[in-house]
Order: C-alpha cells, then sequence, then structure tokens
C-alpha cells in the first residue's frame, strides 16, 4: 500500500466538511485567527464549514466531541488564544485543552488541529494569527488523508 502525500501549494478541500470550534475568551485576537482560516479553506475549496462558539479554552473539547459524534465532519479546527496572566492559570487552560482536544481526537477518530495560540504577550498572539493558514492546511491534509487510508483499509479486507 502506498499513500500519495499531499503538499500545502496543491491541497485541494472540495467536498470536505470541516468544523471550527472556536474560543471566544480574547476575541479580538482569535477572530483574526478565524478569519486567516477561514480565508486558506475557501481558497483550498472547502465550501462545507461550520462554525461553534464557545467562552474559552477549555469548553473546546467538550464542543469537539459532540460535534464529531453527532455529524460526519472530515476534520475539526480547534482556534482559540491564551495569554499568559500572573497566575498558574495559564499553564492549567493550555495544557487541560490540549490534551482534551488530543483525547477527542482519538476518541472520535477525527482529525483535530490544534489551533489554539498559547503566548505570554498580546503581541506574541497577534504575531501568530498569521498560523490560521497553517490550521487550514492541516485540516484537509489530515483529512484527504484518513480518508485514503480508510479507503485503502476497505480495499484490503
Amino acid at each position: 500500500m502506498k499513500i500519495k502525500s499531499s503538499k500545502p501549494e496543491n491541497l485541494n478541500g472540495k467536498g470536505l466538511k470541516i468544523a471550527i470550534i472556536l474560543s471566544r475568551f480574547n476575541d479580538s485576537i482569535g477572530d483574526r485567527l478565524f478569519e486567516n482560516t477561514i480565508k486558506t479553506l475557501k481558497e483550498c475549496s472547502v465550501d462545507k464549514v461550520e462554525v461553534v462558539r464557545v467562552p474559552g479554552a477549555l469548553e473546546i473539547p467538550l464542543a469537539a466531541q459532540e460535534v464529531a459524534g453527532k455529524n460526519h465532519y472530515d476534520a475539526i479546527i480547534a482556534l482559540g488564544v491564551v495569554i499568559k496572566g500572573e497566575t498558574y492559570h495559564f499553564e492549567l487552560v493550555c495544557e487541560n485543552s490540549h490534551a482534551g482536544i488530543l483525547d477527542t481526537s482519538l476518541k472520535t477518530r477525527t482529525p483535530i488541529i490544534f489551533g489554539v495560540i498559547t503566548a505570554f504577550t498580546p503581541d506574541q498572539a497577534l504575531q501568530r494569527c498569521d498560523r490560521g493558514t497553517d490550521y487550514a492546511h492541516s485540516a484537509i491534509e489530515m483529512a484527504l488523508l484518513m480518508k485514503e487510508l480508510r479507503q485503502n483499509k476497505k480495499d484490503v479486507e
């Protein structure tokens, strides 16, 4: 079995269904990240995108699990912005949102791209808003790869 690899410059997401789970916390930065992500998805011909807003990064895993379980999505992109404050809360939010997203991806067998920016300052977070392009490309690439892997599994059975 040989698997083709898609490269970001020639990704075609036509026919893919992608969900975006977007945190409202730090939304002035998060909205810019979202706009960059959605623009890239459209440029790659993804026309089926559903957006779910949640209060913060810790709520992303549960929403992603619900979305993945009820509707068939080829991929989910988890977007948010967490900026360090003066307490240990930053570490808890970052670690647990990441762990929850990873766990949800594995349990639901749905690619979930971790697009939660974790930064020490608002300036650092703003500098990373263009990462939405990378997150969109990763979602398309993983969706296409999973389709191919699942098709090859059916062909072998």
